[in-house]
């Protein structure tokens, strides 16, 4: 007769095989209703909404969801795809010829912003994936803010820079910051209608709407940017917001 212990360490592993041929079961009905949904909404057999769509181009227009990171991991993929969707934006930029410009550093699928929905204090270059990241944050997450907490429109949004070719936090050793590949924004400010100003340095920890306003925005820029930090991240942020693209994600 066998001991306890062996029928146990039997039941556990018969269990266990159990267990993952079942989800594997499930995972072969799941991969084959995602590739049904797909051959039918291509074949227009199933109306379903652009929005709703993992396949349909990501629209400006739609409020952030659950498929909009999906969609965007697409544009890094494809800078056609990345420039028709810019397009729908009403900004002015250009494009940027793609140059590396030192180990690890340069451009690609670039474009240089002049001005967006909002006034700029300078032009700044951002990849195209990055660039429509911004966007979406300043469409669907500034401007209302702005119209939330003030009743008035933002016009302006103060920047320390974008590309850079350099190290994190200037470090002669160390990774690439993602500036260096254009890939990320440092915002210092806005400017709201009738010159209102509001800093990340003087009003994030002040008492009031200024400061509710820019941890709104803080907050809202994590839906479409990787990487999001301000001053409560370390003392570098003390006087910006960080937004980048890159493969970390962190919203602090």
């Amino acid at each position: 007769m066998q001991p306890p212990s062996h029928r146990k360490r039997v039941q556990r592993g018969q269990v266990a095989e159990g267990t993952a041929a079942l989800i594997k079961i499930v995972a072969l009905a799941l991969a084959l209703a995602l590739a049904a949904a797909g051959l039918a909404v291509q074949q227009g057999l199933w109306d379903l909404p652009d929005r709703y769509n993992p396949w349909a181009p990501l629209s400006i227009q739609d409020e952030p969801g659950w498929l909009t990171r999906w969609k965007l991991s697409r544009l890094r993929a494809d800078p056609d795809l990345c420039g028709k969707v810019l397009a729908q934006t009403s900004w002015q930029y250009k494009p940027l010829p793609d140059r590396p410009t030192g180990p690890g550093c340069g451009f690609r699928n670039a474009v240089q912003i002049d001005k967006t929905q909002l006034l700029l204090g300078e032009p700044f270059s951002l990849s195209c994936p990055a660039a429509v990241s911004l966007a979406l944050w300043e469409r669907h997450v500034v401007l209302p803010a702005a119209q939330q907490h003030f009743d008035r429109k933002a016009v302006r949004l103060e920047h320390f820079g974008s590309y850079s070719c350099r190290n994190l936090y200037g470090r002669e050793g160390g990774a690439r910051s993602r500036h260096a590949t254009a890939d990320a924004l440092d915002v210092a400010g806005f400017v709201l209608e009738g010159g209102r100003r509001i800093t990340v340095a003087r009003n994030w920890t002040a008492d009031g709407p200024e400061a509710h306003f820019l941890r709104d925005v803080h907050k809202g820029a994590c839906r479409s940017f990787d990487a999001v930090l301000g001053p409560e991240y370390n003392a570098q942020h003390a006087d910006h917001l960080h937004l980048d693209l890159g493969p970390h994600r962190v919203c602090r």
